[in-house]
This record gives C-alpha cells, sequence and structure tokens, in this order.
C-alpha cells in the first residue's frame, strides 16, 4: 500500500518522461535536423509471446515517423499535438475521454483526424513509445471499470471509501485505478466473475464472507481498469486472483486476457496481465460430472475452440484437455447453469470444491 504521493508521483514521472520527448524533438530542430519519432511496431509479425513471464510482448523492430516526409509530417505534428494535450491535462490533474480529444482535434493547427480509430491509434503509438498507459496520460474511454465487493478500503481523492458499505452494486472501478490508493485489505484472495449477474448472485449469498474474498464482476471481457485493479490487488495486496467464467470458448479467453493479456495490447501487458492468476471457471470435465444443463456448440465456437488449441497461452496440458473434450462433448454450458440444483448451490457446493481444487494444487 502507498502513501499519499502516489498520484502526485506518478503525475511528476509522467510529466519527465513527455518533456523528455519534446526536449529530444527541440534538440533535432536546433541541430538543423529533421526531428522523427521513434514508435515500437505493434504489427502481428512484432508481437511474440514471452514463455518467461507468460504474456506477449512487442518485439524489438520500430518505425521512424520523420517530419521530413511529406507522407508522414501531418500524423508527426498530430503524435506531437495529443503529447501536448495529455501534458496540459496531468499538469492541471484533469483527465479527457477519447472522444473528447478526437473533437478537440478539430482546433489543432496540423488538422483534425478522420475518425476516432486513427486518433485512438495515435494514442497507442504515444503508450509504446514512452512506456506509458493512456490512463498516465489522463486519456480514458468511455466506458467504466467494473464493480468489487468486500471488506477493502481504498481512498480515491479526499474520499475513503469501503467497498462493504458502496451499497449492494459494489465499489465501481473507476478509469484512474492508479491514481486509487488501498489502504486496507481484510480480504485473502479475489474471485472474478464473467457476468454481472454472477457477481450480484455472490455478493446476495455472501460469497465475499464465506471466503474471505474481494468479488469483482468483469462484465465480459475485463475493461483494462478492472484489469489493472486485479493485478495491483494480486501484487500490492498479495492477494491470489481466481477467474470464474462460463465454460465456452469465449469465457476462456476472458480468463486468459486477465492472465496472459492480448496480443493487442503487448505493448502494455506487463501492467495488465497477472500471470499467477487461477482459472476456477466451467470446464467440459465440470459439464460431465456436475451434469449441467448445456447449449450445442455453434459453428463459431467450434472454430474458436480451434484457434485456441493453436494459441501458445493454451498451451498446457489442463487447457489443451479441456478444449479437446468440449470439442468432444460438442457442448459448452454457463455459469448459472448450475442454478439446476438451486441458487445457492454455486457458494455452497461448486466454489469451495473449485478453490480446494486450485489452492492446494
Amino acid at each position: 500500500m502507498k502513501g499519499e504521493s502516489r498520484e502526485g508521483g506518478r503525475r511528476q514521472r509522467v510529466l519527465e518522461v513527455l518533456k523528455k520527448l519534446g526536449k529530444e524533438v527541440l534538440q533535432e530542430l536546433r541541430e538543423g535536423k529533421p526531428p522523427k519519432l521513434k514508435i515500437p511496431s505493434r504489427g502481428t509479425s512484432n508481437i511474440v509471446y514471452d514463455e518467461e513471464h507468460g504474456y506477449y510482448v512487442l518485439g524489438p523492430r520500430y518505425e521512424i515517423r520523420s517530419a521530413s516526409s511529406m507522407a508522414q509530417v501531418k500524423k508527426f505534428a498530430q503524435t506531437l499535438c495529443v503529447a501536448e494535450f495529455c501534458k496540459e491535462l496531468v499538469s492541471a490533474g484533469k483527465f479527457a475521454t477519447l472522444r473528447e480529444m478526437y473533437y478537440t482535434a478539430e482546433g489543432w493547427e496540423p488538422g483534425p483526424f478522420k475518425d476516432q480509430d486513427e486518433s485512438d491509434l495515435l494514442v497507442e503509438d504515444l503508450e509504446a513509445m514512452l512506456g506509458l498507459k493512456r490512463e498516465d496520460l489522463a486519456l480514458m474511454p468511455e466506458e467504466d471499470g467494473a464493480a468489487v465487493f468486500g471488506d477493502l478500503t481504498i481512498k480515491e481523492g479526499d474520499v475513503t471509501i469501503n467497498a462493504l458499505k458502496a451499497g449492494r452494486g459494489g465499489y465501481t472501478i473507476p478509469p484512474t485505478i492508479d491514481e486509487v490508493e488501498f489502504v486496507k485489505c481484510k480480504a485473502k484472495r479475489v474471485i472474478a466473475v464473467e457476468t454481472m449477474g454472477m457477481y450480484h448472485r455472490l455478493v446476495q449469498e455472501e460469497a465475499w464472507k464465506k471466503f474471505d474474498a474481494l468479488i469483482v464482476g468483469l462484465k465480459g471481457q475485463a475493461a483494462r481498469a478492472t484489469r489493472r485493479f486485479l493485478k495491483r490487488a494480486n501484487e500490492e495486496l498479495g492477494l491470489p486472483v481466481l477467474l470464474f467464467t462460463d465454460g465456452d470458448p469465449f469465457g476462456f479467453h476472458i480468463a486468459m486476457v486477465v492472465i496472459s493479456g492480448s496480443a493487442k495490447l503487448a505493448y502494455v501487458n506487463h501492467e495488465l496481465a497477472v500471470p499467477k492468476a487461477k482459472f476456477i471457471g466451467v470446464t467440459a470435465t465440470d459439464i460431465v460430472e456436475y451434469d449441467l444443463p448445456t447449449d450445442k456448440l455453434r459453428e463459431i465456437d467450434i472454430a474458436r475452440l480451434k484457434q485456441l488449441q493453436k494459441d501458445p497461452r493454451y498451451g498446457s496440458k489442463f487447457w489443451q484437455e479441456e478444449i479437446k473434450k468440449m470439442l468432444e462433448l460438442g457442448k459448452k454450458a454457463e455459469q448459472q447453469a448450475f442454478a439446476k440444483y438451486g441458487l445457492e448451490y454455486v457458494v455452497k457446493e461448486y466454489l469451495p470444491a473449485k478453490l480446494e481444487e486450485v489452492e492446494e494444487a
């Protein structure tokens, strides 16, 4: 847990990085050279799986964006405008959404972006080039993070909040999660669930008390702020992270993106991935052993499972066997399928068995 200087220290580090970028451009101009930016390539051929750390990272290749190129000069200038915009935000202690930044560019001298996809890509260029997250640069997505319920006390600005006292919906994880301080935590683990329906089931059944856990609702594929929260809970609070998702290829991948990150965000996976997180979601074996209600695999499910078989993140014996078994069954099951045995079953029977299985392994 960090002290009161966490937010101020982080902002100062970000400003130093942005000022260094500006000084390097100015130095090249003073030397009579056309300024250029060295941007790590995010093409698929430069994304490699890091076996040691357990997530995707960028390879060694870079792209040069130069002010001397007529084809690149506008994008070069826009990149610097984005950096200046972020510097102003960080200096003022404010933030803007990616959408707001896109519209702000309408007034920039180099000209506006043709669409938000273009401005979002420039933000990703800055993240990769500077080694900072967009959240560090005070830029936020439109969507909210997920929710957490359990005995965690946090400090957000001048406000201290206990997630048990934030109402049944829990504490909403903000996009600015890195500015939040963990003040006190009595939980011993994190149980992150795919759907908000299951999140509310676990809250209602007081799973947070039964398992000494922080219950986190992922809202499907977890937002970056949610993944950052899970990583901080794992590393700063020392809490094991357990992932409870549907028993289908998309549920598997929701868990795997938390564990090993995504190829698209290879340049920031070191800030988001939780390689020690464990999967306690529904497996093909569970479908058989619990005799769960199922749905037939669709063509898209089968194709996705076959993709996962070849993905290095699913190379372990456990994943290879479960994927093969699901293809053979031709069936999938949701988290809520345990309601077949009563609403309390998932907390009274399934999760205790899963926790024992993974925590004593």
